[in-house]
């Protein structure tokens, strides 16, 4: 079938949030409220498609962001800072379509590439990377269930910061400051730059019943785990998860992952998305622990001129000074400087 492409505007949002809703293949990272979170978080220009039929009917929606820096360059990501998003249609042509006109826009904005991030392989051409799976486990009715499952190895770390004095609570921007008190820090000792605490108060407020913080607390009172919670449909993702390392001989974030698959247990979730990882690596074995298996991550790019994919990551060599520096710095600074630099690193 011809579908017509044209940009969102705010009347659509009811139904783009609908078809989001409705489809099989589509991300929290869809909805459009993800449009207002880029928008007010970052400052950065996106461009929402959509295609219809003759009857105005959605029938595929393509959210774009454009970041553009001296440092970094000018690209368009779906949807960046987040492991999903790329192309949602009812069909491969409505798909190519979508495609064309993001590539079109991209001309006209002169970026480099866009970079689609799917769970699924696709055509059109396009170069892929596929050195990233996502780690879900399917959850039981009652978290009593997973807890039987465990072996004993695994309760028993789950059991010593509880036996520490460790306690955890579940909140909404009441454990905001927690959280971000210990993922700044933690961003820090990694050598990465941080989010505003403003990125993680608009999520909140954007999406107030999908959104949920657990924070781990010392015996003392203070923050010393933290995770942020999305669900979506059936599945819950800790997309940020970080802990003080001060505070690792106690386990904290053992404590942190069984209450918040506790949580999704008790809340009527089927599956818990650990989030992004590289397999073979400490975070993939964390995660492969708790039972969560794989699923493989399909990143594809639109070249301006062809060549070599993009490697705005940790992991590139060209990083590891800026990355050793950055771990020396006075935390108020990180926190003052990080989210200029991180707004520009999907």
């Amino acid at each position: 079938m011809t579908a017509r492409i044209r940009l969102y505007t705010e009347k659509d949002r009811e139904r783009w949030d609908g078809f989001v809703n409705a489809s099989d293949s589509s991300a929290c990272y869809h909805l459009a409220g993800w449009k207002n979170v880029m928008e007010k978080s970052f400052g950065h220009r996106t461009y929402y498609l959509l295609a219809e039929d003759n009857g105005d009917t959605i029938k595929g929606i393509l959210p774009l962001v454009q970041i553009k820096s001296v440092l970094f360059g000018n690209f368009m990501v779906s949807l960046p800072y987040f492991n999903y998003g790329g192309i949602c249609a009812e069909s491969d042509e409505i798909g190519g379509s979508l495609l064309e006109e993001a590539v079109s826009i991209g001309r006209r904005q002169g970026v480099e590439h866009l970079e689609l991030r799917h769970t699924r392989r696709m055509d059109g051409g396009l170069q892929e990377k596929t050195s990233k799976v996502s780690m879900t486990l399917r959850l039981p009715r009652r978290s009593q269930e997973l807890w039987d499952g465990f072996p004993s190895k695994l309760r028993s770390q789950i059991k010593k910061p509880a036996k520490e004095g460790m306690y955890f609570r579940i909140g909404g921007e009441d454990e905001l400051e927690s959280f971000y008190s210990v993922f700044s820090i933690n961003m820090r000792e990694l050598g990465t730059p941080v989010y505003s605490i403003e990125f993680f108060r608009n999520i909140l407020r954007e999406f107030p019943e999908r959104t949920s913080i657990c924070t781990v607390y010392a015996r003392d009172g203070r923050a010393a785990a933290s995770g942020f919670l999305v669900g979506f449909k059936s599945t819950i993702e800790i997309p940020w998860a970080s802990s003080i390392s001060s505070y690792n001989r106690h386990s904290p974030n053992m404590l942190l992952y069984w209450s918040v698959l506790q949580f999704a247990c008790e809340k009527g979730y089927r599956f818990f998305d650990f989030g992004r990882s590289t397999q073979g690596e400490g975070t993939y074995r964390f995660k492969q622990q708790w039972g969560a298996e794989p699923v493989q991550l399909y990143w594809h790019y639109w070249l301006k001129n062809g060549g070599t994919m993009p490697g705005l990551n940790p992991h590139n060599p060209k990083y590891r000074t800026a990355i050793n520096i950055w771990k020396r710095l006075p935390l108020s600074l990180t926190r003052l400087i990080g989210p200029m630099i991180v707004k520009n690193l999907p």
